[in-house]
């Protein structure tokens, strides 16, 4: 995967955003049943303000209400909502009455649970070839993925983290960089499942956001992330 693929600027008037595109893995334990039907769909995204749906066929429309419960390692979220937008194979549902959900949401995305359902990809065999270049991909779900990519020499190079809706990147030789995620999309190749991210870049670095992803990065175990290559990220992000 080349850099020039993965790194695609486009420029507006008012805003920068950038697009990204990551490998995609196939199975997702975060999962939304709806009050009416059947079928459990797959969450690709979630935040406090809305999640995004995998879906296998045109059953949404647009404005449409839609309750149910957030299913994810044995823990339940009872949520009422709207579909806002709808893609093939996804849609986007916003929260509402976010009031009474807000805590509920803040239990079921804590930092503890994201970090104790983090899964180190890297070391999974699921029969696609990683890009030669990640070192280290770990997983929870939808709500957090870190990728830390190397040289070829195998010095780290770059890494982006992303939590809930928030993007902080670092590469070599460019710095920091924080932003906002604001679509995703599936990128179906021949070889490998992949998502397009587009992300709206920050002017300067947002610090709130440099602190809940050092947070996290912090109280991951070294099981899961070598000392060498935590001490790493969390310098970066200092």
């Amino acid at each position: 995967m080349s850099n020039e693929r993965r790194f695609n600027l486009i420029k507006t008037d008012f805003e920068q955003h950038e697009k990204r595109i990551f490998p995609r893995f196939p199975v997702c334990y975060l999962t939304f049943k709806p009050d009416q039907g059947t079928r459990a769909h797959q969450i690709k995204d979630i935040s406090f303000t809305g999640m995004q749906l995998g879906i296998a066929d045109d059953q949404y429309n647009e404005g449409q209400p839609l309750n149910g419960t957030v299913h994810w390692l044995g823990h339940e979220l009872t949520m009422h909502g709207k579909v806002m937008w709808k893609t093939k194979g996804r849609v986007g549902i916003e929260f509402i009455k976010r009031a009474e959900l807000a805590t509920g949401l803040k239990s079921f995305l804590s930092e503890e649970r994201l970090i104790a359902a983090l899964k180190p990809l890297h070391r999974v065999d699921y029969g696609a070839d990683l890009p030669a270049k990640l070192k280290y991909w770990l997983r929870s779900d939808g709500p957090v993925e870190i990728f830390v990519w190397k040289h070829p020499d195998g010095e780290l190079a770059q890494f982006q983290v992303l939590l809930l809706e928030n993007f902080v990147e670092w590469q070599d030789g460019q710095g920091l960089k924080t932003g906002r995620i604001m679509s995703k999309r599936n990128v179906d190749t021949p070889l490998l499942d992949e998502d397009e991210m587009v992300f709206r870049v920050d002017e300067g670095v947002d610090e709130d956001k440099l602190q809940r992803v050092r947070s996290l990065v912090g109280k991951i175990p070294v099981d899961l992330l070598t000392g060498d290559a935590k001490e790493f990220l969390v310098r970066k992000l200092s």
